[in-house]
């Protein structure tokens, strides 16, 4: 479904800044992946997903979504198969704009198409879809996005992107920023809406335990580099400890903990 060919990005070329941030990434994502994602800071791990959503552009290499070459399509343009959450959870909501405006804009797919206009059944279809997210939230259709709390906005975020019926799903630390009870809430919303309405995602994260729980599939990143690949049943079997224990075999390092290794 995803194929990333030789991809690199190197920033400041040719200066003493300069950074080889994706070293010759080939990697290839299949539909209904959910594949996490995990390494140290400046391992490449949210550049990779710039470089998939068009956020910023290859030094060398070809993306191709459903063998469709995207390498070139700006990013605007992306965003129409691409679905991507980012840690911060007031960026995926409108905060001075009601819910029910938030979510006839997903249901529109965005302003320019916003041809929809608000009944009771159209509200009565985003009250059913908001109790699944156990918030409160379908009664407060007529409130700004501005009044809610992170976790409720992320949650939000979350529903409104997997109505949009994106092709592929980049989950960038989105939990990273809410406290425990709302990040376990979103982590278990996002393993249902992914198993539910069949999506391949993609997840960074700076937990191992929830990198190895869920998602069928593990990458960790290091330097630029996808060092490891574990699917199916050796995924389900792992530890933590044994996922250490990879990394020091592969890179001859030594890391005490998680917090270590992905610090």
């Amino acid at each position: 479904m995803v194929k990333l060919k030789n991809i690199n990005k190197i920033f400041n070329i040719n200066t003493i800044n300069e950074n080889h941030v994706l070293k010759n990434i080939n990697l290839e994502v299949n539909k209904g992946d959910f594949i996490t994602i995990i390494g140290s800071n400046g391992a490449g791990k949210s550049t990779l997903f710039n470089a998939i959503s068009g956020n910023q552009p290859l030094t060398s290499g070809e993306i191709f979504l459903n063998s469709n070459n995207i390498t070139f399509v700006k990013e605007h343009l992306r965003s129409k198969y691409i679905g991507r959450i980012f840690q911060n959870p007031l960026l995926g909501t409108a905060g001075k704009m009601t819910l029910e405006d938030n979510m006839i804009i997903t249901r529109s797919k965005g302003f320019k198409k916003l041809k929809i206009s608000l009944n009771n059944k159209i509200r009565n279809e985003f009250k059913e879809k908001l109790k699944i997210l156990d918030m409160d939230l379908e009664n407060r259709l007529k409130d700004n996005v501005g009044q809610f709390s992170g976790g409720q906005r992320q949650a939000l975020t979350l529903l409104m992107m997997v109505l949009s019926n994106p092709e592929l799903v980049l989950l960038d630390e989105h939990t990273a920023a809410l406290d425990p009870r709302n990040a376990q809430k979103v982590l278990d919303l996002t393993a249902k809406f992914i198993d539910e309405y069949s999506l391949t995602a993609m997840m960074i994260t700076h937990n191992m335990e929830h990198a190895i729980k869920y998602g069928n599939r593990l990458l960790m990143m290091d330097k630029g580099e996808i060092i490891l690949d574990i699917s199916g049943q050796e995924k389900s079997n792992l530890t933590v400890e044994e996922l250490i224990q990879k990394f020091h075999d592969i890179r001859s390092e030594n890391f005490i903990n998680d917090e270590t290794l992905l610090s």
